[in-house]
């Protein structure tokens, strides 16, 4: 078997789980934008597009990080199914960071697909 070779049965995907690691952090900013969201809530929008899927192991430490460093906010609301949720919204400085993000991935995107493509000149 190959390592990260999804397409064999038992791989655990490595490289999807490296490029995730990439971007997920901007993934979760770019949801956060379109509203406030609490942990499960990112965790199932995320999980709708397959290779983005990730565990909850993963979601709390980097939302937490994101308070840290100021690129999120969050907030405690009531809940009808349970003790409250705390929802998590973008600042101001996660905006910019997004944005920064944005501005740079079509370029980045453009090289690894250069780098890709059999026989393009380099």
């Amino acid at each position: 078997m190959v390592p990260g070779n999804a397409s064999q049965p038992g791989a655990d995907g490595h490289v999807a789980s490296q490029l995730r690691k990439g971007v997920l952090e901007y993934c979760v900013l770019a949801l956060l934008r379109d509203g406030p969201r609490y942990g499960v809530e990112l965790l199932e929008e995320l999980a709708r597009v397959e290779v983005m899927t990730t565990s909850q192991g993963t979601m709390y430490p980097l939302l937490s990080r994101l308070r840290r460093t100021g690129l999120a906010d969050t907030h405690l609301r009531d809940s009808d199914s349970g003790p409250p949720r705390r929802y998590y919204t973008l600042t101001d400085a996660g905006r910019s960071a997004l944005e920064e993000f944005a501005a740079h991935w079509p370029s980045f995107r453009t090289a690894v697909d250069h780098f890709l493509t059999p026989g393009e000149p380099t």
